[in-house]
């Protein structure tokens, strides 16, 4: 027998125990803290008892000498030793090809219905990632929650510049906006897959009213249409725009399009995990589905509110690859205080950059998102860089060359090259070149009409 979709699931009982918008409003949102901590813990040891039938927690947890029944609860969280990436491409390594970190096979799919994505890639065999029914559709439901909290709305059209093809991204997308939101998907993908000017086109012609993807190419289409096709963004239908702002500057993406922009945090493994409302005020970590820690980055020891730390994150809902503090490498802060908002999930801070992207030139750590920072919104420049860094001179001295995109290489913007180097040295302090170039000029080398995230650095260092 075919394993058919429509019976895979108790789709009404899916939608009880995670309800998508505007049912969790009242469901979930505004629960008693004491139900919720209930909540919480009984989907945490359901989540646990499933990753013990798992090979890979199996020798990841005896190794640190833990059976099962030593974790009784999240109070006992501590105790689990993280994992990464990392991990997982040692997984996939010593059990090629898909690891032993799932618990599922392609062979399963027989009796179960099985989505295959898959993240990386840039050198070598992509990492895949399987997911049954209900990973599927919970992490459907939740990133509909996140549209709903933004501001998109039934009938609204959503242009999502993320690719429908291995990464999660465009795929999720048109799960979250076709089957939970009323919203009609239009996945024109990024630039690789249909071109800017087109996309321009496209938007206006078929009336786009939000848009969806990275904030580098969401920047990029303002410029084309503004610059190179004497189009005002602001003239769009579009009116909100939903990203993963990272730190890129949401005032730049603003003012150019004229619309507010909102965002949100997750991962290919986990799904979308938390969220801005509409006050911008930190992201509501979905506290139904997930336990996010703020972890220092040696030690792993969970720190205080208002501490940055690595977010740490286990799953409650995973039946392939649930993640027990799962370590994203990626920096942020619990925000002590509730939202205005009223909602009474805990909220994530922004992201302030990944411990695993610091380089190290001339013995001075450097965060590569530190440069978009420093260069604010300056409008002389397309808000586009790369850190180039390279061993140079007899002695092969570390030097960090920092590249920028001008909107106009004139004169005026020339002169400005003296005043960033000492922009970038107070920064980052350390001493660093400015490298002026013309608009487009990055392209190929950060990736900007590709399918994944932008890349800020090439280490042409010798190792």
């Amino acid at each position: 027998m075919i394993p058919y979709y429509s019976r895979s699931l108790d789709f009404e009982k899916l939608i009880d125990e995670y309800p998508p918008a505007p049912l969790c409003y009242e469901r979930v949102y505004a629960m008693p803290r004491t139900e919720l901590d209930a909540l919480r813990q009984r989907r945490f040891c359901e989540q646990m008892q499933r990753a013990w039938e798992i090979p890979f927690y199996q020798r990841h947890w005896k190794e640190a000498g833990l059976e099962p029944g030593d974790i009784r609860g999240l109070q006992d969280l501590h105790k689990i030793p993280k994992c990464s990436v990392y991990d997982f491409r040692d997984s996939i390594a010593a059990y090629p090809p898909f690891g032993d970190f799932m618990g599922v096979s392609p062979a399963d799919g027989a009796h179960m219905p099985l989505s295959l994505q898959s993240i990386g890639g840039t050198t070598g065999v992509p990492r895949p990632m399987l997911y049954t029914p209900k990973d599927r559709e919970v992490m459907a439901i939740l990133r509909s929650r996140t549209l709903h909290m933004h501001g998109v709305r039934p009938g609204d059209v959503a242009q999502v510049v993320l690719a429908l093809g291995l990464p999660n991204g465009g795929a999720g997308l048109q799960e979250a906006l076709w089957k939970y939101s009323g919203v009609v998907p239009l996945i024109t993908g990024p630039g690789a897959v249909t071109p800017t000017r087109r996309q321009i086109e496209i938007a206006l012609a078929w009336k786009t009213t939000v848009l969806i993807g990275f904030p580098a190419y969401l920047r990029h289409m303002g410029i084309v249409a503004r610059d190179e096709m004497g189009i005002d963004p602001k003239t769009f239908s579009v009116r909100l725009i939903d990203s993963y702002l990272g730190t890129d500057d949401r005032t730049a993406l603003e003012e150019l399009w004229g619309v507010p922009a909102y965002d949100c945090y997750g991962g290919h493994e986990a799904g979308n995990m938390a969220s801005e409302c509409v006050h911008k005020n930190g992201m509501h970590i979905y506290e139904d589905a997930y336990e996010v820690e703020i972890c220092d980055a040696e030690t792993g020891t969970r720190v205080a509110d208002g501490e940055r730390g690595n977010i740490v994150v286990t799953t409650f809902f995973k039946y392939s690859a649930p993640l027990i503090r799962y370590d994203y490498n990626d920096v942020s802060a619990i925000m002590p205080a509730v939202c205005e908002c009223g909602i009474v999930f805990r909220r994530l801070e922004r992201l302030f950059g990944r411990s695993d992207n610091m380089i190290k030139v001339r013995g001075v750590n450097v965060f590569p998102e530190a440069v978009a920072s420093i260069l604010g919104n300056d409008a002389h420049f397309t808000g586009e860089y790369l850190c180039l860094i390279e061993s140079t001179g007899p002695s092969g001295a570390d030097e960090l060359t920092i590249v920028l995109e001008s909107l106009e290489l004139d004169e005026t913007t020339r002169a400005l090259r003296d005043p960033l180097v000492q922009r970038f040295r107070e920064g980052l302090g350390l001493r660093v070149s400015v490298d002026l170039v013309a608009r487009g000029s990055l392209d190929d080398m950060t990736g900007l009409h590709g399918n994944t995230k932008v890349k800020r650095v090439l280490d042409k260092r010798k190792k």
